[in-house]
């Protein structure tokens, strides 16, 4: 095993959360070194290449599940299995990470979110909460966590209507740049949302509107419309993408060394601080030892976890006495609820779009309405989405067409591009029995137990569904289609079909360590040199999408970091 001489900072993982906290690092004048499993990418491998069966289907950007996967089992009843082929979650690989492959949806969580227990029981008392539900705040405030939406905003160039949502928190500075197109299929929806007294809003975009130069001097191209955004690439930078915005920004500094192909198997440590991680070379199977005075966990939430429990860092979750923090609050993303029209006399260019083009409103998210008569707790936000529909993924027909042969055929072609759908997107609550823990059987190519996932959808999730549901066929309803199909109904939790890459949960941040792994700045409580970043902090999902507070807890934990190398000790 190779040994290389100890440096300041190591992070582990070049996705959004490395790449913001190497560049905020770097800029500083400190030595960094990033760890990245995966190869080295750039918009230019991207260039004329809008291939949906390498990318879409086949998963190009994605982890290789042969060598490394997860397995999952809904209660502790059942014997949890791999996940072999991807279904229900992606698990980006490579340089920029899940940050090269999203959609670009940009959401703050609502003030509600971060005191989600306080503000539950001030309005409707302690026995609104279901047995068994963890709800927890998350030790800092939406008026604490403000300034770093704005920072990633900023950075990103994010696209957006500053005014347009009433039921957000404050926000410091306008969106910088203006939100993108509204199309005719927004503007209907806009126009049905608003009869029913709703207020809808363009969805803040990480797709640049027009040209951009941000904070750092790094400029980037408006976006084409191509619509080619979720599991690719974006060929003109337009979409932000750690690779283009924050790790150029750290690699201008000198200050940040990326290793590439380096696979992260271990923490070392010695009980009360961590002295460095092992990594595996994939390309030669060299083992090396990298020693560091500060260790940054900035991997996907699955791995941050797994990571931690294989090197025996941190005390796991016992589900059974609720003692323990890594693993506990796992939580998902309950989005099944929607309606989708069928036009018979109209079509659409539904085949154009971009990832973050859409429209939403938030009425039913999170507190904006009286929960006392409902028998769940949160929301949804209802949004109508232009991703741009590509022909592999995308075959439409309505309930009753057969599912193969020639009326299947004609059926799909002729509502290819007379389609459209009004979806739910909604918190995901934390229970006591959905968590992380190691799987006692399967392990990957080095022989590490991989990581189990334990979780079922609740009555909560099927209240919660069905009410959104219910809503989102009214909209639908005002927009004009011949027929409506409503899904109403939340099936138990499988791996398969796709649903969301919105994991969450494992090494949840708070004010309390029994119940929490890390303090607001994400530093651990039991290794104070050790910071987990990521939405592995959430101690529950909103109904949002997750990168927007992924991003402000990254500037806040580099903020925190630099503190640390100066004084040391816990942060406060």
């Amino acid at each position: 095993m190779a040994k290389l001489p100890k440096v300041p900072v190591v992070i582990v993982g070049m996705g959004w959360v490395g790449g913001i906290i190497a560049a905020e690092l770097t800029k500083a004048g400190v030595q960094v070194v990033g760890l990245e499993r995966g190869k080295s990418r750039s918009t230019e491998d991207y260039f004329m290449d809008h291939d949906e069966l390498r990318y879409a289907r086949r998963f190009e950007l994605m982890q290789d599940l042969s060598k490394e996967t997860i397995t999952f089992r809904n209660t502790e009843s059942m014997r949890a299995l791999p996940m072999r082929s991807y279904g229900s979650f992606l698990l980006g690989d490579g340089l920029g990470g899940a940050g090269s492959h999203w959609n670009g949806q940009t959401h703050r969580f609502l003030p509600y979110d971060f005191e989600i227990y306080s503000q539950t029981v001030d309005r409707y008392g302690k026995g609104k909460i279901p047995a068994g539900m963890q709800l927890q705040d998350w030790g800092i405030t939406y008026d604490e966590i403000e300034p770093y939406y704005d920072k990633f905003e900023q950075m990103a160039g994010i696209s957006g209507e500053s005014e347009a949502n009433p039921m957000l928190g404050k926000r410091s500075h306008p969106f910088p740049t203006p939100p993108m197109k509204k199309t005719p299929i927004l503007q209907r929806f806009e126009e049905a949302s608003k009869k029913l007294g709703y207020h809808p809003y363009m969805i803040p975009s990480a797709n640049l509107s027009e040209n951009y130069k941000n904070p750092d001097g790094v400029s980037r191209a408006a976006c084409q419309y191509c619509g080619f955004c979720e599991r690719f690439g974006c060929e003109y930078g337009a979409k932000a993408d750690p690779v283009v915005t924050v790790i150029p920004t750290a690699m201008a500094t000198g200050k940040l060394e990326v290793r590439t192909f380096s696979n992260v198997t271990e923490i070392l440590h010695d009980g009360k601080k961590a002295t460095g991680v092992v990594y595996i070379n994939t390309v030669t199977g060299e083992e090396v030892t990298q020693p560091a005075d500060v260790v940054i966990l900035g991997s996907f939430v699955l791995n941050n976890v797994r990571l931690l429990l294989s090197s025996k860092l941190g005390t796991p979750y016992d589900r059974k006495t609720g003692r323990g923090t890594i693993g506990r609050n796992y939580a998902y993303q309950v989005n099944s609820g929607r309606a989708v029209g069928f036009y018979d006399d109209e079509e659409f260019s539904t085949f154009m779009g971009a990832g973050a083009l859409g429209m939403e409103f938030d009425d039913f998210n999170g507190d904006n309405f009286d929960h006392s008569d409902l028998k769940f707790l949160h929301g949804a936000g209802i949004r109508i989405s232009q991703n741009g529909l590509r022909p592999i993924e995308n075959n439409p027909a309505p309930k009753g067409t057969p599912t193969w042969g020639k009326e299947w055929k004609k059926t799909t072609l002729k509502y290819a591009n007379r389609v459209l759908t009004v979806a739910t997107q909604g918190a995901s609550l934390p229970w006591k029995h959905h968590y992380l823990d190691l799987d006692p059987t399967y392990k990957d190519i080095y022989g590490k137990p991989l990581l189990r996932i334990t979780f079922d959808f609740e009555d909560q999730d099927r209240e919660l569904t069905k009410f959104l549901a219910d809503k989102a066929g009214e909209v639908m309803k005002e927009m004009g289609p011949s027929h409506v199909e409503v899904k109403d109904k939340l099936d138990p939790y499988n791996i398969v079909p796709y649903q969301s890459t919105h994991n969450t949960g494992g090494v949840i941040m708070g004010a309390d360590p029994e119940t929490s792994a890390v303090n607001s700045y994400l530093q651990m409580w039991e290794a104070e040199n050790v910071f987990v970043v990521g939405a592995s902090a959430f101690p529950h999902n909103s109904g949002y999408n997750p990168t927007d507070t992924v991003g402000a807890l990254a500037y806040r934990a580099a903020e925190g970091i630099q503190k640390y190398l100066k004084q040391g000790g816990m942060l406060v």
